[in-house]
């Protein structure tokens, strides 16, 4: 694992976790969202299965430590998608000019409010994102963005997380791009549940799989 640090505006520098599979297929940059960071055990979790895959994946926070103490007291930068999607495009302009990364097909795996900015990302850098994985997702506040991106997105929801799967659904019917909308049952928001978070890395993995190296 390489610990980068990458430049994203004036004075702005964001921390990041990279990991270069031998033979790599594919990168996958992680957008958190809802107070979540690098270290989410869950995506981490995605993450390995997804490198067990040869895809190399970057896991960076979204915010500078002054601002997460911001959102702590706050919970306001977590909702302001404009400001994540922003960063979410500097990381992928980050791997387009990375010596390891630059050759490499490119997707983007949002969890929460980091659903959102990736797919306005998606949508600012078609060229350089072909493909979406939204994990418990808020797709619904990508707005416009949502008839713009062209990456194939899948969309995964907890079967118990009603509300949420109800705002997916909507935001499926407005996604113009290739898209699937995939229900764990049972599980929760969190996928906490024995065997849902597995499901959601293998389904992950699967997406990617098919539709990044297959763009090379």
């Amino acid at each position: 694992m390489q610990q980068v640090r990458i430049e994203a505006g004036p004075g702005l520098v964001l921390s990041a976790d990279l990991v270069v599979p031998q033979r790599a297929e594919g990168v996958v940059v992680f957008a958190h969202g809802s107070g979540s960071s690098r270290f989410s055990p869950r995506n981490r979790q995605v993450a390995q299965a997804l490198r067990e895959q040869r895809m190399a994946t970057l896991l960076a926070d979204l915010l500078s430590p002054t601002e997460e103490q911001e959102d702590d007291r706050t919970a306001l930068l977590r909702f302001d998608i404009g400001l994540l999607a922003a960063r979410v495009s500097c990381l992928v302009d980050w791997c387009t000019r990375h010596t390891e990364l630059a050759r490499l097909p490119l997707g983007l795996f949002g969890a929460s409010t980091g659903a959102a900015a990736a797919l306005v990302s998606a949508a600012d850098r078609p060229e350089a994102v072909r493909a979406v994985v939204s994990r418990g997702g808020r797709p619904d506040l990508a707005g416009p963005a949502l008839e713009r991106a062209t990456a194939p997105t899948l969309l995964l929801v907890g079967g118990a997380d009603e509300v949420v799967l109800g705002l997916n659904r909507d935001a499926a019917a407005r996604l113009a791009a290739e898209h699937q909308l995939h229900v764990v049952p049972g599980a929760t928001h969190l996928f906490e549940e024995p065997g849902a978070l597995a499901e959601v890395a293998r389904e992950a993995a699967r997406w990617f799989t098919g539709h990044l190296p297959d763009s090379t």
